[in-house]
């Protein structure tokens, strides 16, 4: 299985990110790289983020901006 991150504007447009994202081999590993990186992120331009599973979207879009509280 593999995990893997879709970066976003606010409005749902596809951006590059700042920190390049590898694939995961969980989601806890693919949580977990979020939490080290979502400053940079979001200092990048991404403000929100969507997971997928091999394809299949599991949640998302969630702000990072949230985070800053």
């Amino acid at each position: 299985m593999a995990w893997t991150w879709r970066f976003e504007k606010a409005d749902g447009t596809e951006t590059v990110p700042a920190v390049e994202p590898e694939e995961f081999g969980t989601q806890g590993d693919a949580e977990t790289w979020l939490g080290e990186v979502w400053k940079e992120l979001l200092e990048g331009g991404t403000e929100q983020v969507v997971l997928f599973e091999d394809g299949s979207k599991i949640y998302g879009p969630m702000s990072l901006s949230a985070a800053e509280g």
